[in-house]
């Protein structure tokens, strides 16, 4: 018999995969750049034995004509051919695992002649040859064209704090490839770090401005910028500036260019990079050297009532060099000893805009301006006794920002020692009484007429100004407990209502709730220290203790009137409001129509009862 031919088929595809098949996988073609290192990973599946391959690494130059040049082998250590010995001793060129089946060819610096196609090979472990047992891929090598330089390094000199920072990197490259650039400013360590890196800001190799994580917000606020310029011999020119330095900008700074290639799996692979030092920032913090203080005048002044009051307040100690706005506000506390929150006399912004902080200031006139660099002054035209005080100069630094926002924090904030300012103003005395004229009992709806009489014991031009004050009547209430017996609940806690007030230059101020009952008010004078109030067609809701409040008006040299401070207040008097006859007489003929009504209406009532019952019975006799 002739010998029978046994054909066994076994097919690997990943359509028809009838039995496991050995499979080894590397990427496609990665281009990288001499004198960086290079990554190559590989890869086996589909294979028998242990979990733990060994792999063998293999280099065709382009050189070579073809010929094969061992690299390294993760199990034989002589596997190296010549050129690769050393680097493979030194570890320059090594096998790194990712796993048992998983490994990378690392090569720490790339050489030109290093360019070739490599082959990953991995000795069978298996029962029977079946799959592929290597895989190949070329790795062009490309010339190291990155430069990278700096106009101008920092200086050893302290910058002050506020100052504007601006750092030049030049950078560039020359490749057929097609790869790109990326840029970034960074810092070491400073005021408190070592070893920390931060970065600052940067145009990655997608061509976007990309701030640090700790420098958004100044991004944000266009404190912090960086530009690109066209420079010379193909490099562009970067430019980082920092408006405003800050104390935690100290450190070293460094400038850092990467060239960046897209691999064909899309994704974005760092192939070169060098770092450029430009040099260490040193931070000069204002407050070493700033101070506030009053050079006109000092300790303690004391003036006349109506005379002007001028203050100065300097600032040193400021660079000439940084551009800084300055927050200058004036403060004024009531007296040396209180210990009450200050007051805002004026402020002048940043912006050069004053405004006036209370009302006192306001009418009376004055002025707060800038009389020279870092000196600014307030002047109250005509000072009154409420001026008097302790006044400082409060001024707040924006160091490197002339016009900073609304809501941008002070660098440093410092206050001047303050100032004590007099006012002396002639004794006054006053004093006031309130009445009642005598006349008939007050009964609801006539005029409540109070009479307020003055005293003022000064020299001089005077005024009074009077104010009218009502408070409700007190509430009787029965006391409890054993015995008879009733208190009155005093009204001395409760808030007045102002009435009407007539001013020192006479003029009258009916307050629009003044009157409880909806009541026409007017006030007027009699003479001189005499004052009348009126309450047309009173309601019950007018009725009240009411009182006279009087101050003191004194005029100044100048012919301005102030208040003196000189007050007093009347004793309360009375206002009880009777009802009128008409509404005494009114319950009762209420009650008595009520009483007629009801007693005729039972009468009728009754009446017709009576004669219903009486016709039916009538009906039912004649019936029978």
């Amino acid at each position: 018999f002739p010998p029978k031919l046994l054909i066994v088929f076994i097919d690997c595809s990943p359509v028809l995969q009838f039995v496991k098949c050995r499979d080894v996988t590397v990427p496609v073609p990665l281009y990288r750049v001499a004198g960086f290192p290079v990554s190559l990973p590989c890869s086996v599946s589909g294979y028998e034995g242990p979990r733990t391959q060994d792999f063998e690494w293999f280099l065709y130059r382009d050189d070579s004509l073809g010929r094969q040049m061992g690299v390294v082998s993760t199990r034989d250590e002589g596997f190296p051919y010549a050129p690769f010995q050393l680097r493979v001793r030194t570890g320059e060129v090594r096998v790194e695992r990712d796993s048992g089946d998983k490994v990378r060819l690392l090569v720490q610096r790339l050489r030109s002649e290093d360019q070739g196609r490599y082959e990953c090979y991995t000795p069978s472990t298996d029962s029977t040859y079946q799959g592929n047992y290597s895989a190949s891929l070329d790795s062009p090598v490309i010339a190291d064209t990155l430069q990278i330089s700096y106009s101008r390094s920092l200086t050893s000199q302290p910058v002050p704090e506020g100052a504007e920072l601006t750092l030049t990197c030049s950078a560039g490259i020359q490749s057929e490839q097609l790869t790109h650039l990326s840029i970034m400013f960074g810092k070491r360590g400073g005021r408190e770090e070592v070893s920390t890196v931060r970065e600052i800001i940067s145009i990655d190799k997608t061509l976007a401005v990309v701030p640090g994580r700790a420098y958004r917000k100044r991004y944000d606020g266009g404190e912090i910028t960086l530009e690109k310029r066209n420079g010379e011999a193909g490099l562009g020119v970067y430019v980082m500036r920092m408006k405003a330095v800050q104390p935690d900008d100290a450190g070293s700074y460094f400038c850092e260019a990467s060239q960046w290639i897209r691999d064909p799996d899309r994704s974005w692979q760092k192939i070169a990079q060098r770092t450029m030092e430009i040099g260490n920032l040193t931070v000069r913090q204002l407050g070493e050297e700033r101070r506030v203080r009053k050079s006109s005048p000092s300790g303690e002044v004391t003036l006349q009532v109506g005379s002007p009051l001028l203050l100065t307040c300097e600032v040193q100690g400021l660079p000439p060099e940084v551009g800084s706005g300055l927050l200058v506000q004036w403060m004024r506390r009531g007296s040396v000893s209180s210990d009450g929150v200050e007051v805002e006399v004026a402020r002048m912004n940043p912006d050069g805009v004053v405004t006036w902080g209370d009302d006192l200031s306001r009418s009376v006139g004055g002025s707060m301006e800038k009389v020279s660099a870092g000196k600014y002054s307030l002047k109250l035209f005509s000072a009154q006794p409420l001026d008097s005080g302790v006044y400082r100069c409060v001024v707040s630094v924006y160091a490197g920002r002339r016009d900073p926002g609304p809501s941008a924090p002070a660098t440093l904030t410092q206050r001047s020692e303050g100032v004590i300012v007099n006012l002396k103003s002639k004794d006054v005395v006053v004093s006031a009484r309130a009445e009642l004229p005598r006349g008939p009992l007050l009964k609801r709806g006539s005029t409540i007429t109070l009479i307020c009489n003055t005293t003022v014991t000064t020299t001089g031009p005077v005024q009074v100004q009077v104010q009218w004050l009502r408070w409700p009547l007190p509430v009787t209430k029965t006391r409890e407990g054993p015995g008879p017996g009733a208190t009155a609940e005093s009204p001395t806690n409760t808030k007045p209502t102002v009435v009407a007030t007539l001013m020192y230059d006479g003029v009258a101020k009916i307050a629009s709730n003044g009157s409880g009952g909806g009541s026409e008010v007017s006030v007027d004078r009699l003479s001189a220290l005499s004052y009348r109030l009126r309450v047309h067609a009173a309601a019950v809701d007018d009725q009240g203790l009411y009182a006279c409040h009087a101050e003191a008006w004194g005029q100044d040299p100048h012919g301005g009137w102030y208040n003196t401070g000189a007050r007093a207040e009347s004793p309360r008097v009375t206002v009880y409001l009777y009802a009128r006859v008409a509404d005494l007489l009114l319950f009762p003929l209420v009650i008595g129509v009520s009483s007629a009504l009801f007693v005729g209406i039972v009468i009728i009532a009754a009446v017709t009862c009576c004669f219903m019952k009486r016709l039916a019975r009538q009906r039912a006799q004649n019936s029978k």
